[in-house]
């Protein structure tokens, strides 16, 4: 680099800066979830960004890894990738430990996942993701617990019933019917993922495609696709399957959860998915579209050369999240983590404020002191800026009386009060 070039402010393509504000709103996104998962029973874990390229190519799907996972030799000539998903990363460390793990399982963590792919809104480069799996429980009862801690958790950031639909389908279905019509397991794997697409393509792309890999018996499969009542005649409704979706669904409804939609093109992208699937889109014309999803995956722990251990999650983003909540104005306004700050308007009064704030933090009251030495309005300005609700200021007067003057700086009023008094006041004025 040249002696004289000075580097560049940008962030790294497709990733993110949190100013303060921003990442105000990103622990708002943590809590809620971590408050939801543990209001549950879900305990959290986590692990490093970084993991051996085989693990995703093993059952993440070749898109994935071909063209969106970040993978790199080390030093050791390993290869490396930055993890682009959690779900194998936890499988691995329940395979790691399965003898001495007590099933059922209850996990969820918020690590940050990475894929090269064109930024555009809902998708960055680099994101957080919530990921909430049930290990060791082969049951509607799982599938149920599972699909309702995704629903409470958009319940809790305000979201109502008609902000959302939760599609649901199970693999195992559309597997029975390929089976139905003759349709071998090759075909079967790259029709599943002509089906996964069929909302992002248009009715003819869909169709010539569905023609070149399975040619006449096109007819059929999406006359069956397009009507549930179609499916479930051609598969027989005593098939258990049919029945496991079924019950699945009367069970969410009799929990009041009725936004809930069978889809028979629903199969989500990763190869690991071996049963119910489901994923919850966005209602709104301004945000039509998949917000996140998960499914049910028995089968992953055995690229471990483990026993089966039966398993449901999903794993919510928090851009596509984040632009639900914005979309539906459900987003918090910025609260300053101060909740006051002193002004120092005589340098004989800088003594008493470090004595007071740190008074002031002991009851529970975040508190700045001023360092900027400017004259007591610029100071103001300061506060009000930061959005710091009160500020204080003082001098000699308030030393020898430590009677003080707390200005509301969103109001501009002031009160006199006594300094024992002024933790109370401000937690009764922000309980308003």
């Amino acid at each position: 680099m040249a002696k004289n070039k000075s580097l560049g402010t940008d962030p790294y393509k497709g990733v993110r800066d949190f100013y303060p504000e921003e990442q105000f709103i990103q622990n708002y996104i943590f809590q809620t979830w971590q408050k939801v998962a543990r209001s549950f029973g879900y305990e959290e874990y986590n692990a490093s960004p970084l993991e051996p390229s085989e693990l995703y190519e093993a059952k993440s799907g070749e898109e994935i890894v071909n063209e969106q996972t970040y993978i790199f030799e080390d030093r050791g000539g390993r290869s490396v990738a930055l993890r682009p998903e959690m779900t194998p990363t936890v499988a691995r460390m329940v395979a790691a430990k399965e003898r001495e793990l007590p099933f059922p399982l209850r996990w969820f963590s918020i690590p940050n996942v990475f894929r090269y792919e064109k930024p555009q809104r809902g998708r960055l480069r680099e994101h957080y993701q919530l990921n909430v799996d049930l290990f060791g429980a082969d049951s509607v009862e799982a599938d149920t617990e599972i699909i309702t801690v995704a629903y409470q958790i958009l319940k809790e950031f305000g979201a109502k019933d008609s902000d959302f639909v939760i599609k649901i389908n199970n693999r195992k279905i559309i597997r029975a019917l390929f089976e139905k019509l003759s349709i071998s397991p090759k075909e079967s794997e790259k029709l599943s993922k002509v089906i996964d697409k069929k909302e992002k393509i248009s009715a003819e792309i869909f169709e010539e495609s569905v023609e070149k890999l399975i040619g006449d018996r096109k007819k059929e499969l999406l006359q069956n696709l397009e009507s549930n009542q179609k499916l479930i005649k051609t598969l027989g409704e005593k098939d258990p399957e049919v029945s496991k979706l079924i019950d699945l669904i009367e069970a969410l409804d009799t929990l009041g959860i009725k936004n809930v939609q069978f889809t028979s093109t629903l199969m989500r992208g990763f190869d690991y998915y071996t049963g119910i699937v489901f994923e919850i889109f966005d209602n709104s014309e301004e945000n039509n579209r998949s917000l996140f999803g998960g499914g049910r995956y028995d089968d992953l722990l055995e690229i471990f050369g483990k026993r089966k251990i039966p398993t449901i999650g999903f794993g919510m983003g928090d851009v596509t999240l984040r632009d639900f909540l914005e979309t539906h104005n459900l987003l918090p306004k910025f609260r300053a983590s101060a909740k006051l700050h002193l002004c120092v308007e005589d340098e004989s009064a800088r003594e008493y404020a470090r004595i007071l704030a740190e008074s002031l933090r002991e009851t529970g009251i975040n508190t700045s002191v001023d360092l900027s030495r400017k004259k007591k309005g610029e100071q103001f300005k300061i506060a009000d800026k930061k959005k710091i609700p009160f500020a204080i200021c003082l001098g000699k007067k308030e030393i020898g009386s430590r009677s003080l003057i707390i200005r509301n700086l969103k109001t501009r009023e002031d009160k006199e009060i006594l300094e024992s008094k002024v933790a109370q006041f401000i937690f009764d004025s922000l309980k308003e």
